[in-house]
């Protein structure tokens, strides 16, 4: 059987997904075949050939995994709407979940608001900002 043209189509099939993907899901496979196809070209037999695959597959995926995440891995930037978690604000018109009102102050910007218990939460009060749902920011009073 001609090896050598087996490794080759792998090598190609492997090297398709990889360009189709782009996200490092073949590409120790495409180390493997390419190692392998050298492997038949010079005569080495099918088990060598299939165990050089593997083994070589496995170091690529041991090696490149790591660096490539370090380089591909998207740096998580906050946004307006993380930066404000956890800081304090000032509420700038009275909250009132019943009545969908209520402002506060928090890092020079005016949010909408609203309470995280439902309780009013009067104009002056200073209050932490728990969470973000959608535009209006959920706070508590501060303790």
């Amino acid at each position: 059987m001609n090896y050598p043209i087996i490794w080759l189509v792998l090598l190609i099939v492997f090297a398709g997904i990889e360009g189709i993907t782009a996200g490092l899901v073949s590409i120790w496979f495409c180390t493997g075949s390419l190692a392998a196809l050298f492997a038949a070209w010079i005569g080495v037999s099918l088990p060598v050939q299939v165990g050089l695959f593997a083994i070589v597959s496995v170091i690529a995926m041991a090696v490149i995994r790591p660096l490539a995440r370090k380089w591909i891995a998207p740096k998580t930037e906050k946004t307006n709407a993380d930066r404000i978690l956890e800081e304090e604000a000032l509420v700038v018109e009275t909250i009132d979940n019943l009545h969908f009102s209520g402002q506060i102050k928090v890092r020079g910007a005016i949010w909408t608001a609203r309470s995280s218990n439902g309780d009013v939460i009067p104009e002056g009060t200073l209050v932490q900002v728990e969470q973000i749902e959608g535009v209006k920011a959920i706070v508590s009073v501060r303790q």
